[in-house]
């Protein structure tokens, strides 16, 4: 089969939809499909390479001339790589697939990672979508998506090729750590305030901020006037996060936001003690609290007694460390990628 995955780029930065479509087009090429990704670029063309998936330079920058560029360009990769499947992770590359098909026979497979973005809605021009958790499932269905064209395929991490050697890392006291995209939707605003609460008890506490957006200067400001100031580190993108999820005492997710949380499976693969939002996708990837404990978004208080809880009770942290190992295995990249090749197949057949 040849599956043609378009999305805006392939940089190295934590980006969930990157690292999802990363995964899923390796552990296609493994099973022996030939695959193909198009993108602007960046530092995961290598990792491509190597698992023998050729990159297709594609900018879709939303400017007229770069879009009659982009117009030219995916005419000449169609007519060239001659997709099967087109597998698109973002707005334009499902866009430039439906406008651009003519009398092609390609399928066209939508992914929606971030169904509370508006232009979420375009995605239901696939021939199939594909929705990260029932929770996505439902808002699409509400927006317009036909159930019998849609799909729910949550996602896993467990045996990504993304991941290099894993090494140790010390971190300060009682540590605190979160992964996320710094924007105010991954809730930082909350967790930092939660951490005033934490450090008021715990004074050798530390709080760890991994990942970069456009809203860090936002949060480093409220953190320098933070009485837990000098304990509130913020580490910027770290291309293994796993090795400071070993290393910490709690792992948080304070999102307002979250369709599945890619980084809880990852923090679960590293045997955390988690507290997380109970919301949208999120509960899925915690099966429902087992595997980690759930509090209300916007909630500093509540937050911060869930951390408190963890850090107090050893006996209760390591009951969920060891929940969350439970069940891994359905999270693998290998289960994604058979999942999603079902779909296809159903496509093609059809």
């Amino acid at each position: 089969m040849n599956i043609l995955h378009i999305a805006n780029h392939v940089k190295q930065c934590g980006n969930g939809i990157v690292n999802v479509m990363i995964d899923l087009a390796c552990e296609q090429a493994k099973l022996g499909h030939n695959v193909a990704v198009a993108s602007e670029g960046g530092g995961y063309i290598e990792l491509l390479l190597k698992n023998n998936i050729q990159h297709y330079k594609l900018d879709q920058t939303r400017k007229p001339a770069q879009m009659m560029q982009a117009f030219f360009n995916f005419r000449k990769m169609v007519k060239q790589f001659k997709p099967d499947i087109i597998h698109a992770h973002m707005m334009t590359g499902a866009l430039l697939s439906r406008y651009l098909k003519g009398f092609q026979k390609y399928k066209i497979v939508t992914h929606v990672h971030n169904e509370f973005q508006k232009s979420a809605d375009f995605m239901k021009v696939g021939d199939s979508v594909i929705a990260v958790s029932q929770a996505v499932a439902i808002s699409m269905v509400s927006r317009g998506v036909q159930e019998n064209k849609l799909h729910i395929v949550l996602n896993g991490t467990i045996g990504s090729s993304r991941k290099g050697d894993t090494g140790g890392v010390c971190l300060k006291g009682l540590s605190i750590v979160t992964v996320a995209g710094l924007y105010e939707r991954k809730g930082i605003f909350d967790l930092i305030e939660a951490f005033e609460i934490v450090v008021a008890k715990y004074p050798e506490a530390n709080l760890y901020v991994l990942g970069e957006g456009p809203d860090r200067s936002k949060f480093e400001l409220q953190a320098n006037q933070s009485i837990g100031k000098d304990n509130i580190h913020f580490l910027g993108y770290q291309s293994n996060p796993h090795n400071y999820m070993e290393a910490a005492d709690v792992f948080v997710l304070a999102s307002h936001k979250e369709s599945f949380g890619l980084v809880l499976i990852e923090a679960r693969e590293a045997g955390c003690a988690i507290v997380a939002t109970d919301i949208d996708g999120i509960p899925e990837a915690l099966d429902f609290g087992e595997s980690g404990m759930l509090v209300p978004p916007k909630s500093p208080e509540r937050l911060a007694e869930s951390i408190i809880s963890m850090l107090q009770d050893s006996e209760m942290s390591n009951k969920y460390r060891k929940r969350a190992l439970q069940g891994l295995e359905y999270y693998s990249v290998e289960r994604v990628a058979r999942d999603t090749l079902k779909i296809y197949e159903g496509l093609l057949i059809s």
